[in-house]
């Protein structure tokens, strides 16, 4: 049994700004581009023990939804997957099949500070400013290495808490 937070998050071509530090009096001069192409990176995220299962895909909906949840239960197929999500609309449940070893938890509306995985994306998202991407396959190739240097050390260091690693204990010894 292990404990995931899924989420999800939109990369794009458009440049984002952020700060970075120059020497006094130096203004930073930063290539912008202004393109609307996106993807999305769906990511179930453990405290813990640091596994990680992201999806790259172009949209976010209820079938695609459904379907990250069915390649998610191929990973580690024996083990049985507590999984928090939000209450974004494509997660409707009502009409999807969750895989035999997938629960679904949702946090309450409106608490994005509740789901650890917000943590992860900021971490990314850290890297991604000021960057420019030529073309969709640098950002996704770019993303690609990013989402895999983060090892099970990083990960345990960004979404551990001890309010969830205490009830996800707590729960074992029931």
């Amino acid at each position: 049994m292990n404990l995931y937070f899924q989420d999800e998050s939109r990369f794009g071509l458009m440049t984002h700004l952020g700060k970075c530090l120059t020497a006094k009096g130096v203004k930073p001069i930063v290539n912008y581009q202004h393109k609307f192409k996106t993807t999305y990176l769906y990511g179930s995220y453990s405290p813990i023990n640091g596994n990680s299962f992201v999806w790259e895909i172009n949209g976010v909906d209820t079938k695609i939804f459904e379907s990250y949840l069915y390649h998610f239960s191929q990973y580690k197929p024996k083990e049985y997957k507590i999984v928090v999500i939000d209450n974004a609309g494509f997660h409707s449940t009502k009409n999807i099949e969750v895989p035999d070893n997938i629960f679904l938890l949702r946090i309450p509306p409106y608490a994005p500070e509740l789901n650890p995985c917000e943590q992860v994306w900021q971490y990314i998202k850290n890297r991604y400013k000021n960057q420019r991407f030529e073309d969709m396959k640098n950002l996704k190739n770019w993303l690609y290495e990013t989402v895999n240097l983060m090892d099970k050390k990083i990960i345990k260091s960004i979404t551990s808490n001890h309010h969830y690693l205490n009830a996800f204990n707590a729960t074992l010894l029931i």
